[in-house]
C-alpha cells in the first residue's frame, strides 16, 4: 500500500495535531533512549559500538562468515565509508579481515575471524539481556506483535522503489 503524503490544496503542510506529535516526540525520545542505553552496554562489554556489534552480527549469520563490503553496506543501511572505517577499526582489533573478491577484482569481502566470532559469543548474552530489559519486558506480547507490524509497515514504505535511488549504501 502507498502512503504518499497527498499535499492539502494550498501548498501548505498537514502539520502533525497534538496526539500526532505526542507520537512523534514518544517515539524521538524511547529511540534515541534505546539506542543510547544499548550502545553504552557494547561499550561497557566488549568496548565497540552498536553499528560495529551489528556488522559482527551479520558477517556471522553470512555464508562463510563473509560478505561483500557492498552488501554489508546495504545490509547495514550505512555508506560505504562509514562501512569502510567501520571495519577498518574492526581489523584493528582482529576481529575482521578483508579480502579481495575473487570473481570481481574490484570488490572486496569483509570475514569474521574467529577472534571476531568469539567476542561476538561473549558479548551476545549481555546484549540480549540488554535488549530484553529496555524493550520487549516493557510490552504485553500483543504490543510486541504490534510493534513489530507498525516498524514492518514504516520500513516497507520507506524502502526506495527507482533504481536511480540516493541511497546511503551507494555513496
Amino acid at each position: 500500500m502507498d502512503m504518499a503524503p497527498t499535499p492539502p490544496p494550498d501548498g501548505e503542510p498537514r502539520w502533525l495535531n497534538g496526539d500526532e506529535q505526542r507520537v512523534w516526540r514518544a517515539y524521538l525520545q524511547a529511540t534515541t533512549l534505546l539506542d543510547d542505553f544499548l550502545d553504552r552496554q557494547l561499550q561497557r562489554d566488549a568496548g565497540m559500538p552498536h553499528v560495529y556489534y551489528g556488522l559482527l552480527v551479520q558477517l556471522s549469520d553470512a555464508p562463510r562468515r563473509r560478505l561483500r563490503m557492498t552488501e554489508l553496506a546495504k545490509i547495514m543501511k550505512i555508506t560505504r565509508s562509514r562501512l569502510s572505517h567501520a571495519v577498518a577499526r574492526l581489523e584493528k582489533s582482529g576481529w575482521v579481515r578483508r579480502e579481495d573478491c575473487p570473481s570481481d577484482k574490484r570488490g572486496q569481502l569483509a570475514i569474521l575471524t574467529d577472534e571476531g566470532f568469539e567476542v561476538l559469543a561473549r558479548t551476545a548474552p549481555g546484549h540480549v539481556t540488554a535488549v530484553r530489559q529496555s524493550l520487549f519486558d516493557r510490552l504485553t506480547p500483543e504490543q510486541q506483535k504490534s510493534l513489530g507490524e507498525i516498524m514492518t509497515i514504516v520500513a516497507e514504505g520507506l524502502q526506495p522503489k527507482e533504481a536511480g535511488a540516493d541511497l546511503p549504501w551507494l555513496r
